[in-house]
């Protein structure tokens, strides 16, 4: 990944151009404020948005691109779909409900947001039926671990182009994230800050006085130079901001496995392979 500024991108596997750099919109209320936030990360020079089925917001997320200044070819837009709607003839009606929604003719990328152990192959299925039929530009998945990807692969037909997982410095997973490099699979960080855990980590505000940066910049940065797409995630204009001012300075090798030391295989989400119980006990369905 040649990091240059905020509008720079990666290639994934099939030439399309993602941003490397994106406003995550979990949590945003679907309405005004989830339209303020785009806008004013359109602005700041962001050209990737990512929402969900699940976040209950992109229809707000579609007013605000249909009303940006900017062109929507020029914005990389993903969403996902839920674990309970994975079965094959399920996954073409819930892309059609999302993309009403959204009001596009056309998604960037479409994930599986959480892989339904009976269903996820299934909804691949007809995924790849969208893709090859133009409506979605790349295909991928969330939250999937490496046996989940190499069903996939064993499928014989189209190799994930994303996989988007819980990622931060106290979990990097590095045999996954090697794993899809070697498949060239993009990997995407959610959760990039760890719901603001991070910020009072000592090593981080260590370096964050070297870099003269804030702890959030520190962490972005890493994402990138580890070659990891992020979309942070926030509704206020001064964050969303601050988050992109990460193009002035460089992390050192050694402060990037400084960095790397902190692992500690800590989420702050479901395993992939427990979520099912992990949202029952919440009461998700």
């Amino acid at each position: 990944m040649n990091i240059t500024d905020i509008s720079g991108t990666t290639t994934l596997s099939n030439g399309v151009k993602m941003p490397y750099l994106g406003l995550g919109v979990y949590k945003a209320e679907g309405g005004q404020e989830v339209i303020t936030a785009i806008h004013d990360a359109l602005d700041a020079g962001y050209r990737h948005i990512d929402t969900a089925a699940y976040y209950y917001n992109e229809e707000g997320v579609g007013k605000a691109i249909q009303s940006a200044s900017i062109p929507r070819e020029e914005i990389f837009v993903t969403t996902k779909i839920w674990f309970s709607r994975q079965r094959y003839e399920d996954t073409f009606k819930a892309f059609d409900e999302s993309m009403e929604k959204l009001g596009l003719d056309y998604l960037d990328l479409y994930l599986i947001h959480w892989p339904h152990p009976d269903f996820y192959l299934e909804a691949w299925k007809a995924m790849e039926e969208l893709y090859k039929a133009g409506r979605i530009r790349a295909i991928g998945l969330c939250n999937s671990l490496q046996h989940h990807i190499q069903k996939i692969i064993d499928l014989g037909q189209t190799v994930p182009m994303v996989n988007q997982m819980e990622f931060h410095p106290n979990l990097v997973q590095q045999d996954l994230l090697d794993f899809c490099k070697k498949n060239q699979i993009q990997y995407e960080a959610w959760s990039p800050l760890k719901r603001g855990a991070l910020f009072n980590d000592p090593l981080l505000l260590e370096l964050a006085h070297k870099y003269n940066k804030n702890v959030a910049q520190i962490i972005i940065r890493w994402d990138l130079q580890k070659g990891v797409v992020t979309i942070p995630k926030s509704t206020k204009k001064e964050r969303i901001i601050s988050n992109a001012d990460v193009f002035d300075f460089h992390l050192s090798d050694e402060d990037v496995k400084k960095i790397d030391s902190l692992d500690s295989n800590d989420r702050t989400g479901a395993h992939p392979d427990h979520f099912l119980e992990y949202f029952a006990k919440k009461g998700i369905k």
